[in-house]
């Protein structure tokens, strides 16, 4: 039981609780990035479903097992933003690899490589996209990856050489464009509403489980809506939330769900992870195995995340000196920013690099004006779907704004 989570004592306090029939209703997960919260999600919830003896072994064969290390399990919701395309590259590199020197890793590398994939694809489910009219958009989307993923089902052979890789970047092209295009960045009512009928049919054997990530990401109606299920939760249905920033949940939400707290791993233990669950090749990956997960993930990104930074600091810089930023320029440099996880980090540069502002009275005020903006722009390009170079003219004019009202402040970081 909770085998694949690695080094979290939170798995350990779970299994305690199933064992002694004292696991609430509705949960929490928290804890920082990469810690294995989702891993850890997905584990429950098979085997709160697992109808096999003794009960939660991870090679269990029963029906239900089966169906959930597949991901195809219609006892599984997951909802909520969630970046996963940086996975699904990673998965695909060890599906490759694994392939090509036909290793015994290579039923766990499919099964990586399936479960990175559908942990993006089954927040698409119809079940909570209903009544939204951009179901019909990214139906055809969906139906690529499903008819790709059939040829990696298990149980057939897996394609050799040219062909696996073409399946794969098919995927993965779907994938960035499904994330980028269609994925709300904050957890829509909508779908709570959704998931509420859902959680109060009857099912299949085994629990109902529900997984919202990122449970923070919500507008108030959201959370009001979520609030209004967990006070009188469905008897069959299990609600997991994560979050990595608890302060930010509502107290209401808090008082009804149990944490369970995952922790930072040690440098070591990330190393580990990489290792055991990626099968890090440092010939493919070009070097050692890198110190976090996330940094592991992210030498995956089309574009070096220094690469963002530096044209973030660029782009303010050139607000700075009272001129206009090349934004097609930028855009094209940065990949489109694709995935989006790029637009954030180029934002969360363009904050950094403005903070020798805060040294004075006019920089504290302006600094303040230009977090607001920054804030704004990533909810128009990540919840209103608006074009990353449309944010980003409409920043400079926002930005430009500010700082001929504080009398050229911005130059405070040019020194």
């Amino acid at each position: 039981m909770f085998d694949n989570v690695l080094h979290q004592s939170a798995s350990d306090l779970l299994a305690e609780d199933i064992q002694k029939d004292r696991l609430p209703g509705s949960i929490l997960f928290s804890g920082p990035s990469a810690s294995g919260k989702l891993t850890c999600a997905l584990e429950l919830s098979r085997v709160l479903s697992c109808v096999g003896q003794p009960r939660g072994k991870w090679d269990c064969n029963c029906s239900s097992c089966v169906k959930h290390r597949a991901m195809v399990s219609q006892n599984l919701l997951i909802a909520g933003p969630g970046n996963r395309t940086l996975e699904i590259a990673a998965a695909k590199t060890t599906l490759l690899s694994q392939n090509a020197k036909n290793t015994s890793h290579l039923e766990a590398a499919r099964y990586l490589y399936l479960r990175a994939v559908r942990k993006l694809t089954a927040r698409f489910s119809s079940i909570l996209w209903a009544d939204d009219d951009k179901l019909s958009k990214f139906s055809p989307i969906l139906l690529g990856i499903d008819e790709n993923l059939e040829l990696l089902t298990p149980g057939r052979t897996i394609p050799d050489g040219d062909e696996l890789s073409k399946i794969l970047d098919d995927i993965e092209k779907l994938a960035t464009k499904l994330e980028g295009s269609f994925l709300y960045d904050s957890l829509p009512v909508l779908q709570i509403r959704n998931f509420s009928e859902w959680a109060h049919l009857s099912t299949e054997a085994g629990k109902k489980v529900l997984i919202i990530e990122n449970a923070d990401c919500m507008a108030d109606s959201a959370r009001n809506a979520l609030l209004k299920i967990l006070e009188e939760p469905p008897e069959n249905t299990v609600f997991i939330l994560t979050t990595t920033r608890r302060s930010s949940m509502l107290a209401t939400i808090l008082s009804r769900v149990r944490t369970y707290t995952f922790f930072e791993r040690s440098v070591e233990q990330q190393r580990e992870v990489i290792n055991r669950v990626f099968h890090y090749d440092p010939v493919v990956g070009g070097g050692p195995v890198p110190d976090s997960i996330n940094g592991f993930l992210q030498t995956y990104f089309p574009v070096k995340p220094d690469t963002v930074k530096y044209n973030a600091e660029l782009f303010f810089r050139t607000i700075a000196e009272g001129h206009v930023p090349n934004i097609p320029s930028i855009v094209s440099v940065c990949g489109g920013f694709e995935p989006r996880q790029l637009f954030r980090i180029f934002m969360e540069a363009i904050v950094n690099f403005q903070k020798p502002m805060l040294k004075s009275a006019p920089g504290c005020e302006a600094s303040a004006k230009i977090v607001e903006a920054v804030r704004r722009t990533v909810n128009n390009v990540g919840i209103y779907n608006q074009s990353p170079a449309a944010g980003l003219e409409e920043l400079v004019r926002t930005l430009m704004q500010i700082n001929r009202t504080y009398g050229g402040v911005f130059s405070e970081v040019l020194s």
